[in-house]
């Protein structure tokens, strides 16, 4: 959960495009990341793919007003508003794009190559992504609480994910875990920047809150991968238990990311009563 979802950045900076905040370059650049190249198929009106900066001017002609993000698992449609088709395929991705005012949504699929070693740095990993663009039905997103809600929610969340991770006696001293608990502080002392211009500071606040409480439900679940922690094997009842353990708070994380990343568009249909 500590990795920032592709949704959301293009939710945010294209937002800040919409708005007139940023550039078309700049969004786009914001986006891809440190990803190779993203590209969007679908769009009404183009034949093939295009890219990013290109495909958020189409969808400004095509009525898009502002972009909300769905982060969806099995049992828990978070964000989405159908049709099946459309929530299917983002179920799948586990994230997806919503542009509001022009009934039409984005799901990325993510295209790896090079060294299968896992030891191999990421920055020698290309990564590609299609963000397939599909009609959705215009009608409120499910599930997604008001930041104010999120908020309250995530102070409740953040004081579970400390009592289970004692009660589980988990101090988080696997490598993997802890490497990801030492990016999510550096990354925060580093004072990135969260959400692109024109969210509120609440917005920010509620993400930042978000991702702590992901990093501490990383470190729950045991993050080597191989089930050991402490010099020993966890086992399978105990992973189990630590997985439901852990769900709610999982749950409320995943709605607090979608209330912050939709805040623009929640604010912006606000003030246009």
């Amino acid at each position: 959960m500590l990795d920032e979802p592709r949704s959301g950045r293009l939710a945010a900076w294209g937002n800040a495009l919409l708005a007139g905040l940023v550039s078309p370059d700049e969004a786009a650049q914001r986006i891809a990341e440190d990803d190779a190249v993203h590209r969007v198929r679908g769009l009404p009106g183009e034949p093939g793919p295009v890219g990013l900066t290109l495909a958020l001017g189409r969808l400004r002609t095509l009525g898009a007003t502002g972009l909300r993000v769905a982060l969806p698992v099995p049992g828990h449609p978070l964000g989405l508003s159908g049709p099946a088709e459309f929530n299917a395929r983002a179920m799948e991705a586990e994230e997806a794009v919503l542009a509001s005012g022009a009934a039409l949504g984005l799901v990325p699929e993510v295209w790896e190559s090079g060294p299968e070693d896992a030891a191999v740095p990421r920055e020698d990993v290309r990564v590609e992504v299609v963000w397939h663009c599909l009609p959705v039905r215009d009608a409120p997103p499910a599930d997604v609480p008001s930041l104010g809600e999120a908020e309250r929610e995530l102070a409740e969340a953040l004081r579970e994910a400390t009592e289970v991770l004692s009660r589980l006696d988990v101090a988080g001293s696997g490598p993997v875990a802890q490497a990801a608990l030492e990016a999510y502080r550096a990354r925060a002392e580093a004072g990135r920047q969260v959400l692109a211009p024109g969210y509120p500071p609440r917005a920010v606040r509620v993400l930042e809150l978000a991702q702590r409480v992901g990093a501490l439900i990383d470190i729950a679940r045991g993050a080597d991968g191989d089930g050991r922690e402490h010099g020993g094997a966890v086992s399978a009842s105990e992973m189990a238990a630590r997985a439901e353990a852990l769900r709610p708070v999982e749950r409320t994380a995943r709605r607090a990311q979608v209330a912050a990343y939709n805040a623009y568009v929640e604010e912006a249909e606000r003030r246009r009563g």
